[in-house]
């Protein structure tokens, strides 16, 4: 046993307490009294039976990256820190692969590559880490080719508390637990216990090439007519085009960053299903369809990493593609470039939202964006307030999933990540309201179900939101499970595993499953 514990007269716990959004802990009133560092799933084990023992409530941080305060509104309670487990090597007479609660997204990328040329369909965020990820769903760039993260689990260890108060650790899977297993595979972390070892018995190959591409638009001269033109376009292609399995290997990111930002731009990320790029009919069509709308040519700069070596192209007015120099790269850096919006760093403070598209952007959404993302609020820096608009669907959206997962969301084709930073507690109040407005009008709009009016209810256009993108002023809302988990009999066996496996409620917080 090695946990070391770390009390508020230790040196470290100033910078220990908190985590990658700097609004939490609000008060030192809310903070935990003490955090217990855990090297292993046997460290774990002991520092939250001494917590049970302790009666005080024990919150779980793998990666410090959750948008609300679920880790660290725990007002004299422990915090269970798992970021020194890190461990991927497999574990003797286990499936293939392990990934330990605390490693960090860009050390599994590497070390799942060298170890078996394997990935995890995952998020572009290195400092992410595994346990809030993949329990949550999480997904990333080869998600359209190869699914969410949880849909590739073959099992995980988890430790349980029963009704007496001791610790049970357990291997859940499709035959043990399976309704645990379920729970384990979106419902998010740190809610029915917590999770040691991720366990897989097959994981994708790594692609033996990718290109990165990108496509810029300037907010000058940008008119709402024009804006219109582009996010329909780009909308368009996922609803129609971008569900063709050929086209499963594309990747995008719309970034619909405030006019005082500058410019606004497309990422993407291409692959044919196969892995390589020798064909780019794909990525030429979908590059082409933004000719008319005039991106910023300067910008368009695309990368065709093949086995660790990098060749530049420029785009060319017609959109195909030449090569214009080589030089080494590795293709992690591609696919791990440390973007995507994983969470507020340093001392900047944050507020998330989400939503899942099931259709194309309608009018009336389109000049509720262009509205919120043009206007001026006086002492309010608008710049780092952003909507990433992720392509989506492709593998995802294997009906078949949503009996095996605990995510539901599968026949959305775009997921929205709603963001605002800034850098001072004074300011709170005004960032959240700005973004609070934005969300709460854009949803109130002809797309929107009144009876569910201010969020993204499923119906025709909508999916609901993303647990991994929590959101605590959904509270507010009483059907906020169904936002999350849909209304088709997922929340009620969540409620169930609940009972079954935390029947004291000893793993809750703000959105956690009610028993």
């Amino acid at each position: 046993m090695s946990i070391e514990t770390i009390t508020r007269k230790d040196p470290r716990y100033s910078t220990l307490i908190k985590g990658k959004n700097s609004r939490f802990p609000t008060s030192e009133a809310d903070a935990a009294s003490r955090i217990e560092l855990c090297d292993d799933a046997a460290d774990v084990a002991l520092a939250l039976q001494r917590a049970v023992n302790d009666g005080l409530r024990p919150t779980v941080r793998s990666g410090g990256h959750c948008y609300e305060d679920f880790v660290y509104s725990n007002p004299g309670g422990v915090i269970l820190d798992l970021s020194m487990f890190t461990d991927t090597s497999p574990l003797p007479g286990g499936p293939k692969h392990r990934i330990a609660a605390g490693a960090q997204l860009g050390g599994v990328y590497s070390d799942l590559f060298k170890r078996h040329n394997a990935t995890l369909p995952g998020g572009t965020c290195p400092s992410v880490a595994a346990g809030g990820h993949i329990s949550g769903g999480g997904y990333g760039l080869l998600s359209r080719l190869h699914g969410l993260t949880s849909d590739w689990l073959s099992g995980v260890d988890i430790l349980t508390v029963d009704s007496g108060g001791k610790v049970v650790p357990r291997r859940v899977d499709h035959k043990h637990d399976p309704d645990l297993f379920r729970a384990c595979r979106g419902a998010g972390g740190g809610g029915f216990g917590i999770i040691t070892n991720f366990l897989f018995d097959e994981l994708p190959p790594v692609p033996q090439e990718v290109i990165t591409a990108n496509i810029s638009f300037s907010w000058l001269d940008m008119t709402e007519e024009r804006f219109e033109a582009i996010l329909k376009t780009y909308g368009n292609y996922w609803e129609t085009r971008g569900k063709d399995p050929d086209t499963w290997g594309m990747f995008t990111v719309f970034g619909l960053t405030h006019r005082s930002a500058g410019h606004l731009g497309i990422s993407i990320q291409f692959c044919n299903p196969d892995g390589i790029c020798r064909d780019l009919k794909v990525l030429n069509e979908f590059i082409g369809l933004f000719h008319p709308c005039d991106p910023v040519q300067t910008t368009p700069a695309i990368a065709a990493v093949t086995g660790g070596e990098r060749a530049m192209y420029h785009a060319t007015p017609e959109g195909c593609l030449g090569p214009q120099m080589m030089s080494r790269h590795l293709w992690l850096d591609a696919n791990v470039r440390g973007g995507g919006g994983g969470g507020a760093g340093g001392e900047q403070r944050a507020k998330y939202k989400s939503s899942y598209m099931k259709r194309n952007f309608s009018s009336a959404e389109i000049a509720c964006f262009y509205k919120y993302l043009t206007r001026t609020v006086p002492g309010v820096d608008l710049s780092r307030s952003t909507v990433l608009v992720d392509s989506y669907g492709g593998a995802v959206n294997k009906k078949e999933l949503e009996e095996t997962t605990a995510v539901p969301q599968r026949k959305s084709v775009m997921k929205l990540q709603f963001i605002t930073y800034w850098n001072n507690q004074q300011d709170d109040a005004a960032y959240i309201e700005c973004i609070n407005e934005f969300f709460r009008e854009l949803y109130s709009g002809p797309d929107a179900n009144p009876k569910y009016k201010e969020t993204p209810y499923w119906n025709d256009h909508y999916e609901g939101c993303y647990i991994n993108y929590p959101d605590k002023d959904m509270l507010a809302y009483p059907f906020w499970p169904q936002l999350y988990y849909g209304d088709q009999g997922l929340v009620p066996v969540l409620e169930g595993v609940k009972r079954r496996y935390d029947p004291n409620n000893i793993f809750h917080y703000a959105m956690s499953i009610r028993a």
